[in-house]
């Protein structure tokens, strides 16, 4: 058997030619897998010649989400008090809870929560990890179907109960359409959550103030550390999202908790550097700049979704209006 070398050098020109234009192009090709991996969950996409940078609808480079649990009522009064101050929020609710004893009605939850999102919380609040498969099916699937009916809007998220979730748990909700859901383990970060099944928020209102009762030392300390981290948020110059949860009735326990969520929706209201959100509506943003489509060069880029998406090159801001091609000059 002859070397390689020597079949090599009979080759003919063309055919040697052709040889190395394979590897180089394989080489590319790894070279282009390597820096899509180590990029990966970090909202760019890698190009030759530059990387485009997501940015929150506007250009902005902030994003809040509120999101609150249970469905109980004195959401009635976080929902008047979010309006006056012109936030928006996700409602992580129990449907077969509606209608009981310090619950909403299931008669008032398209009003209260008129232009918030109604996401579900499963039918009747259980540990999802300690039960059936058969039961985490009916939980969140009737929480969802109870919902869509009593709101008329799609419901494609959840807020697991006890913030308790494992892989089956996962895979079931995911064949069940629900399309994001957040637990209870805060980050105290502002990332941009890589697996929306698992979504760990930034902080609970208020860090741990009130969770021990009759501690005025430690509700003090949590409350400082809270409006630290809205503060180190308002700040931040890099793309950061904040994800405050907590439920309504926390509220109504003692102290000046009712002025303490009023002053924190003061700080953070009529921002413009700010996105105010739901949770369903950064999940499809998100998913709409990943899907855009550029070119070889990264000198043109295609928006086939529904949403204008905006995007950084070369520190320039650009809008990739929905359904349009647009060149980054």
């Amino acid at each position: 058997m002859r070397p390689l070398k020597s079949n090599y050098c009979q080759m003919s020109s063309e055919t040697r030619f052709i040889i190395v234009i394979l590897a180089l192009i394989t080489a590319i090709n790894y070279g282009n897998a390597q820096t899509n991996a180590a990029t990966a969950g970090r909202n760019g996409v890698t190009g030759s010649r530059e990387k485009a940078e997501m940015l929150f609808p506007g250009g902005k480079t902030k994003a809040l989400i509120l999101s609150f649990d249970d469905g109980m009522v004195a959401d009635r009064r976080l929902v008047r008090l979010m309006n006056e101050y012109g936030l928006i929020g996700t409602f992580h609710l129990n449907s077969n809870k509606l209608g009981t004893k310090d619950y909403l009605t299931k008669e008032e939850i398209k009003v209260v929560y008129k232009g918030h999102e109604v996401s579900a919380h499963t039918a009747n609040h259980p540990n999802l990890t300690n039960i059936s498969k058969a039961a985490v099916l009916f939980e969140v699937g009737e929480d969802r179907r109870e919902l869509e009916r009593l709101s008329e809007n799609l419901v494609r998220g959840m807020a697991y109960p006890f913030g308790n979730c494992n892989d089956s748990v996962i895979e079931i909700i995911r064949g069940l359409g629900i399309e994001y859901a957040r637990t209870v383990e805060d980050t105290y970060a502002f990332g941009i959550p890589g697996e929306f099944l698992k979504w760990n928020p930034t902080i609970h209102q208020f860090g741990k103030a009130y969770f021990t009762p009759d501690n005025p030392e430690n509700d003090k300390k949590e409350l400082a550390g809270f409006y630290q981290v809205v503060n180190r948020f308002l700040k931040t110059d890099s793309l950061a999202l904040m994800d405050v949860w907590g439920h309504s009735w926390e509220n109504d326990g003692a102290g000046n908790r009712w002025t303490e969520m009023e002053n924190f929706f003061k700080m953070v209201s009529g921002n413009p550097d700010i996105y105010y959100t739901t949770q369903i509506g950064l999940v499809d943003y998100i998913n709409a700049f990943k899907n855009l489509k550029f070119s070889v060069d990264k000198s043109m880029v295609t928006n086939l979704s529904s949403i204008s998406v905006f995007v950084k090159m070369k520190g320039k801001a650009f809008n990739i209006e929905a359904g349009s091609t647009r060149h980054l000059d």
